[in-house]
């Protein structure tokens, strides 16, 4: 039997979709950039990695999503459209952290050190999560306002995601590595959904809500 799903990553300013086909990788679309492009471009990913796998929505047997923490607009984006889809092709929802999905894709690169996944919240702050060699969770996802001695208990380990790189200068002295290389993809929770939807955890669709760990602050518009 094939188990086709639907993975939305849009934590980040990455727009990042991908189709799985038994726990493997089929298809994958995704694109970084300044501006969050998420709300043009999540739809058309979508029919695209269908249209690459050869299959239709209504093949689908579950859709998976970044729960957060991440970006406030991104998040939301993705939860309306994972929530829409699930609610009309009658297909449960799957939520996985956006920290733990890609602690999964260093884990491929890293194997024998403490990994350390961050997305970028702002300034000096970061959302982070802490994971052993073995990939088990070690600190709970917080954010965190970083300074030359945050996480010294952790050394030595490898930090990624998109709050590596402001990371550089401050931790230049610490016993890391910094791999901003490693950013949010949808691939990273093809693995982590399809034991979710064998093990049967799933989302209640009606009510599920995304993780924003902060509340939303609104900008002020740009003269």
């Amino acid at each position: 039997m094939k188990i086709y799903i639907l993975h939305l990553e849009t934590a980040t300013k990455v727009c990042s979709v991908a189709l799985s086909e038994n726990g493997q990788l089929m298809a994958l679309k995704e694109i970084e950039e300044d501006g969050y492009s998420h709300g043009e471009n999540l739809n058309l990913f979508i029919q695209d990695v269908c249209n690459e796998a050869q299959i239709k929505l209504k093949d689908l047997n579950a859709v998976s999503l970044a729960s957060g923490p991440g970006s406030y607009t991104g998040l939301r984006i993705g939860a309306a459209t994972a929530k829409s889809l699930c609610y009309a092709l009658d297909i449960p929802l799957i939520a996985i952290d956006a920290l733990t999905s890609l602690k999964e894709l260093a884990k491929e690169k890293y194997s024998t050190t403490n990994l350390c996944a961050v997305i970028d919240a702002r300034r000096m702050e970061v959302y982070n999560a802490f994971f052993n060699s073995e990939g088990k969770q070690i600190k709970e996802i917080s954010a965190d306002i970083i300074d030359e001695n945050s996480y010294e208990e952790y050394t030595p380990f490898v930090c990624f995601g998109d709050g590596a790189d402001k990371l550089k200068e401050v931790w230049k002295d610490k016993d890391c590595t910094i791999d901003a290389s490693i950013k949010s993809s949808a691939k990273g929770q093809v693995k982590i959904a399809y034991n979710k939807l064998v093990n049967k955890d799933f989302e209640d669709v009606a009510y599920w809500e995304p993780f924003y760990l902060k509340d939303f602050i609104a900008g002020k518009k740009k003269k």
